[in-house]
């Protein structure tokens, strides 16, 4: 039984986890509260305060993984405790982790862990400014599709995420779960199921959010939160798919209104999904966000 008092996170901790992450340069999706905070019970996720720093462990194929120490505290006190009470049945593994950090492992621990780079999990990150102007030929297809948009729809109109609409959002989204067959598929319900709670916990959680309409109905929307001073990251984005031009218009609409002082704009990973993978990449990324996992060799090192 482990010493280390880990719990599970609860709205009640959000400032305490958020004052640990912040000002460490972090703009992976996974590093915001929202994300920590509804994906918890999907991934068997618990955090606990180590030696000063901020540590994460979920359960991944029947073992658990950690996020490397966050904060200002002694960092490699935490992996080695970590080492010593966690790292008995199986190889202590770290998940997420950015370069820096595995630099700072390798350096603390010279030998002793053996990193992947998966390319599943890396985010896109995007210059929020260019999403915004669609200029240029490369962005003329989305540019194209919003112009479709406004045409088929001249009533179009967008609005901020708020009390007063909030709920008709949750009834599209649960038409939109009943239309794209979710119930069969775990992965898509785990995403709807997540969706639906960023809805009613929107304010708990601090979320921004954009609403689209067509024909006075709504037709998409999105919600995401600021996960560094310069990089704010969309969790959610569901829009009708017979509703031509509908994803790019809310994507466009909800950063231009919302997200314009953020340098850049993190639309998470693509899962190793194919098209998803390509209608990512048709957005132009300005990096992607590697994300590391170390797995500890063993007592021969």
């Amino acid at each position: 039984m482990t010493e280390i008092p880990f719990k599970k996170p609860e709205l009640s901790d959000r400032e305490t986890i958020l004052s640990h992450l912040k000002n460490q340069g972090f703009r992976g999706c996974e590093r915001t509260f929202a994300n920590i905070y509804l994906w918890a019970r999907f991934y068997g996720l618990v955090w606990a305060e180590l030696e000063g720093t901020i540590v994460f462990r979920s359960m991944f194929d029947g073992k658990y993984s950690y996020t490397y120490p966050a904060g200002d505290g002694d960092r490699r006190a935490a992996v080695e405790r970590l080492i010593r009470e966690e790292g008995q049945e199986y190889p202590l593994q770290f998940h997420g982790l950015s370069r820096k950090e595995y630099e700072e492992l390798e350096q603390c621990f010279p030998g002793q862990f053996e990193i992947s780079w998966p390319r599943d999990v890396e985010d896109y990150v995007y210059e929020t400014e260019k999403l915004i102007q669609l200029s240029g030929k490369k962005y003329h297809g989305k540019k194209n599709h919003i112009n479709q948009f406004k045409a088929a729809y001249p009533d179009w109109s967008y609005e901020p995420l708020t009390d007063d609409n909030v709920e008709e959002c949750f009834q599209m989204a649960l038409r939109w779960r009943e239309f794209n067959g979710c119930e069969g598929d775990p992965e898509k319900n785990k995403e709807m199921c997540v969706a639906l709670n960023s809805l009613r916990l929107q304010k708990e959680l601090e979320l921004q959010g954009g609403v689209l309409r067509a024909g006075g109905e709504v037709v998409a929307f999105t919600m995401g939160e600021p996960v560094s001073e310069d990089t704010f990251v969309v969790h959610i984005e569901k829009a009708y798919a017979d509703i031509r031009g509908a994803y790019p218009m809310i994507n466009q609409q909800f950063l231009e209104h919302e997200v314009s002082r953020y340098t850049y704009v993190n639309r998470e990973d693509d899962t190793g999904n194919e098209g998803l993978r390509k209608a990512k990449l048709s957005y132009h990324p300005a990096f992607m966000v590697e994300k590391g996992t170390a797995v500890r060799k063993g007592e021969n090192v």
